[in-house]
């Protein structure tokens, strides 16, 4: 019968592999069942931007008065 040796490098190594592969599933499966229910209609997108609640104007910068020349 033949035993393995591992040390502690092998064993962290397989640790990291494992975590690596249970995130990459969750986040796959996330992305992944995401796009199905959007397909479906089931969730509903915002087409809302981000930045549409601030209230600047287009031309503020060109059409601020120099105040150096």
């Amino acid at each position: 019968m033949n035993f393995l040796y591992f040390d502690p490098a092998i064993g962290a190594m397989i640790v990291q592999a494992i975590v690596a592969a249970v995130a990459g599933v969750l986040l796959f499966s996330k992305n992944l069942l995401f796009k199905i229910k959007l397909f479906l209609g089931i969730v509903k997108t915002t087409d809302k931007d981000l930045f549409d609640d601030i209230d600047i104007e287009k031309s503020d910068i060109e059409n601020k008065k120099s105040s150096d020349s």
